[in-house]
């Protein structure tokens, strides 16, 4: 079954009048299909909101990039079909007053077309008053979920901070973020270099939070340790940079097609190029309403 990507993005904008599917404070709910293609026979449909789970808000710091405004990301979105964006901010890479970079992105997620933009607050165990800036996310913002940089903010996945952090996420049944990489390291600042992040000690951590939510963003699944993560439940994957003709279809395999969700790195990668891939991997109805919205709305769900 091959989609012709024109169809494919045609399809996008013209999805682009649809109803949002919840305010931010509320879960996401699930949307009709509509067809990918023209007729073609092969029964492909995208869901009607998209719904995608990785974009930032703000300045990132070391270069403009298109659709850098909140206004303007907002245009793009819609433009493209996309009912719900998750959105952490740039500010929450760098800054220390973590607060005011969560109050900043509430601000700017709440002037946003209603429902258009959920809020995913940043948190940072290594700084004083994390838990604070936890509760805030949860109860003062009715943020669903936090993001976190470990590589950025300077401590690993089996550090004690990061622990107590997932178990306190977990008992508030917030979603966790793990932002795995932001640049390529061949394209970093020389003064900043920034590895991805070790995902290894992962499996064995979530085998004591079986209710744990953890989704991996900007992962690019590669050799054992990606067999082992895909088999450890509470994972869930994005899709930004998974490469291959087949590599969304792979990863669906492997972990499980529910999942597996939409996520484009936007502003940092090119929107169209997220849509595109569906194209690539041959996805039947099924498995493109999971990705574009129904694994999505299934995990702010529960």
């Amino acid at each position: 079954m091959g989609l012709d990507r024109r169809e494919l993005l045609r399809g996008a904008l013209a999805s682009a009048t649809a109803g949002t599917l919840a305010v931010a404070s509320e879960p996401v709910r699930s949307a009709d299909a509509v067809p990918l293609s023209s007729g073609d026979g092969s029964g492909s449909a995208r869901p009607r909101g998209i719904v995608d789970t990785n974009v930032h808000l703000f300045q990132w710091p070391f270069r403009q990039l298109p659709c850098s405004t909140t206004e303007a990301l907002v245009n793009k979105l819609q433009s493209l079909g996309i009912k719900q964006a998750w959105a952490g901010s740039y500010e929450g890479v760098l800054h220390r007053d973590l607060g005011g970079v969560n109050e900043r992105l509430v601000k700017a997620c709440r002037e946003a077309p209603q429902g258009m933009l959920v809020p995913m607050g940043t948190v940072n165990p290594a700084l004083p008053g994390w838990e604070d800036d936890l509760r805030k996310c949860h109860g003062s913002h009715a943020m669903p979920g936090v993001r976190l940089y470990p590589s950025y903010h300077g401590y690993t996945l089996d550090d004690s901070r990061f622990i107590s952090l997932l178990a306190s996420a977990t008992k508030r049944g917030l979603l966790v973020q793990i932002v795995v990489a932001l640049e390529d390291r061949r394209t970093q600042h020389p003064l900043l270099q920034v590895p991805d992040v070790n995902l290894e000690p992962l499996p064995r951590i979530l085998a004591s939070f079986e209710d744990a939510k953890v989704m991996l963003l900007n992962y690019r699944p590669a050799g054992t340790l990606a067999a082992q993560l895909a088999k450890t439940p509470q994972i869930v994957f994005d899709t930004a940079r998974v490469e291959g003709a087949d590599g969304i279809a792979r990863l669906m395999r492997t972990a499980s097609p529910q999942r597996v969700l939409h996520g484009s790195h936007a502003p940092f990668l090119v929107m169209e190029s997220s849509l595109i891939k569906f194209d690539e991997s041959e996805l039947d109805r099924e498995q493109i309403g999971s990705l574009l919205s129904e694994n999505a709305v299934r995990l702010l769900a529960c």
